[in-house]
């Protein structure tokens, strides 16, 4: 996988280390982002995508027939 370098305010660093419990900023990132996008892909396969939406939005908007 590529790397990619970034800059942090330190104190963000410090933050992020301690809410990951690591010693390193940079593995303390990766943790949260890799939590971030779990996160995130959970949210989606519960709720659906964008595209679902599309879809359920027609159902919704067509009149019952029949009545």
């Amino acid at each position: 996988m590529a790397k990619v370098t970034i800059s942090l305010d330190s104190d963000l660093a410090i933050e992020v280390m301690l809410l990951a419990g690591t010693r390193s900023p940079q593995d303390a990132v990766e943790l949260i982002v890799r939590d971030y996008l779990a996160r995130g892909h959970r949210t989606e396969a519960r709720t659906g995508n964008a595209a679902d939406q599309d879809r359920l939005a027609d159902r919704r908007s067509a009149p019952e027939e029949g009545r």
